[in-house]
């Protein structure tokens, strides 16, 4: 019995692992109503890991690691591969410029700096009732979510078609993984009212942008959230 208590928390994370892989193997074959779902799927088992883990409590630096490495997979490689698959039609050219590489490789610099967001989230005692950064989950639906969006309802055209857009998308993505600014989690520091404005907050808007938009709110609800965290920073900084 302990051991299934002591390891719950686990295989759901390695649960995460198996449909991220999936995942990776189907956003190469451009198959993206699979890795969509795999993301889902990736999504709910590691909300679920954590919340297991703290109700057991069976929190242990093996879980602490083997999240990071599934998160590497599920919210790292497929955000950077879904950035890869955006720029991959322009080629080399940016612009009417021929460049000496492959435009697309450059989205794997998402998946690098996934790598480092998670590197320091594991060493940063801060971040118990906030992130430091944009989460990488909510990264992965910004990124796959704009690419998916426009494959499934031709949304965002505009967007997904202009080279340069891409590549500063794929910076600012960048930069938000490690950046000082500090985001909402879902964490609660106290049941008090006023604690919890940010929180409220983000989910009443969420939950409007998707009765209007459906899935196509999907990177809407990214830019949403981090205009709340701005917008809250003063009362996230606070003990």
């Amino acid at each position: 019995m302990n051991f299934v208590r002591n390891n719950l928390a686990n295989a759901f994370t390695l649960g995460n692992l198996f449909a991220g892989v999936i995942g990776v193997v189907h956003i190469l074959k451009a198959d993206y109503t699979v890795v969509a779902l795999c993301m889902m799927i990736s999504l709910i088992l590691d909300f679920f890991d954590g919340f297991i883990a703290r109700a057991l409590k069976s929190n242990s630096n093996l879980g602490v690691q083997l999240d990071s490495l599934a998160d590497m997979v599920s919210f790292g490689v497929i955000p950077g591969l879904a950035m890869f698959q955006m720029l991959k039609p322009f080629g080399s050219q940016l612009m009417g410029i021929s460049l000496p590489f492959e435009l697309s490789y450059l989205g794997i610099f998402i998946t690098l700096f996934s790598c480092l967001r998670l590197a320091i989230f594991n060493i940063d005692e801060e971040q118990k009732f906030y992130f430091k950064g944009l989460n990488t989950p909510t990264n992965t639906v910004l990124i796959f979510g704009l690419l998916y969006t426009n494959i499934q309802y031709e949304s965002y055209n505009f967007l997904v078609n202009n080279a340069l857009f891409l590549l500063i998308l794929t910076l600012l993505s960048s930069w938000l993984l490690v950046s000082p600014i500090k985001m909402i989690a879902m964490k609660f520091k106290s049941m008090q009212l006023k604690d919890n404005y940010p929180k409220m907050a983000l989910l009443l808007g969420g939950i409007l942008l998707l009765a209007f938009f459906q899935l196509k709110a999907m990177p809407l609800l990214v830019i949403y959230y981090i205009f709340v965290s701005l917008i809250f920073q003063k009362q996230l900084s606070e003990k």
